[in-house]
């Protein structure tokens, strides 16, 4: 088969050269004055706190630890904000104290040793091995109104309100011919449904801090000839003590001055 000399294989690297480029000097800019931008504001930012209790099983006899990595991951945090009126005359940036919910776990990846078959009553032979676990935690906290950087924008309430209109109808057969019976028409339904598709807040997560104390609970001497010090286990329970740092943000319209463009621009 005849091989197609105008391909470029995969395998080969294509020569990146300088390329010429010119600056703009009239962009395309907001003119001048007071501008109005939607954008994430900041509402608060808070440290949380938390303990956490854990029993972890091993599947291996373990040794001994010999390190543990730990991540904490936010799989929730929602900030509830109450429903106002599109009328509140209060408006939709009232002073609240409002809960914000807040779950994840914690993930750590463990590293052990486990014996294996070799040992003397001098030395214990053994390998490394790990396990991941994810320990999970839920918590609220309370944020008070001062507490507040900015308000959040509260979400305004959806309406529905139904209307019917008036309808003479003859009664019939067995009443007099000038009674009516007044009243509004059942075979028709009206209604006006109004929606708001509010800004949900949402948080970023800045910092953690872990304090835990591992215990083994189930730890018993090697059996055979090994050092008469050292022994295995299968379980620990563990102690955790829990900080981190979180910005709970939500889009804004916000007010901004746009400043008129450099002499040049």
């Amino acid at each position: 088969m005849k091989k197609d000399k105008d391909c470029m294989g995969v395998h080969v690297n294509a020569h990146v050269g300088e390329c010429e480029s010119e600056p703009i000097t009239n962009p395309i800019t907001t003119p001048a004055g007071e501008t109005i931008i939607k954008v994430p504001v900041t509402l608060a930012e808070l440290t949380v706190r938390t303990n956490l209790v854990a029993r972890i099983h091993f599947a291996d006899p373990v040794l001994e630890i010999k390190d543990i990595k730990k991540r904490i991951k936010i799989v929730q945090c929602r900030l509830l904000l109450p429903g106002i009126s599109e009328f509140d005359p209060a408006g939709p940036f009232q002073p609240r104290t409002l809960s914000l919910f807040i779950k994840g776990f914690v993930r750590k990846n463990i590293q052990y040793a486990t014996p294996c078959p070799g040992s003397t009553d001098e030395s214990v032979v053994s390998e490394i091995r790990s396990l991941t676990v994810d320990v999970p935690f839920e918590c609220v906290t309370k944020i008070n109104s001062d507490d507040f950087l900015t308000p959040p924008q509260l979400p305004f309430n959806n309406t529905r309100k139904e209307f019917d209109f008036f309808r003479a109808q003859d009664l019939g057969h067995g009443h007099p011919e000038k009674d009516q019976l007044l009243s509004s028409d059942l075979s028709q339904f009206h209604q006006v449904s109004t929606q708001f598709y509010n800004e949900i807040p949402f948080c970023e997560l800045l910092r953690s801090d872990i304090v835990e104390w591992d215990e083994a609970i189930d730890r018993k001497p090697l059996p055979g000839c090994a050092p008469f010090e050292e022994g295995t286990f299968h379980h620990v329970e563990e102690k955790m003590f829990l900080e981190f740092r979180i910005k709970v943000l939500q889009k804004q319209q916000v007010r901004v001055t746009a400043l008129p463009a450099p002499p040049g621009f």
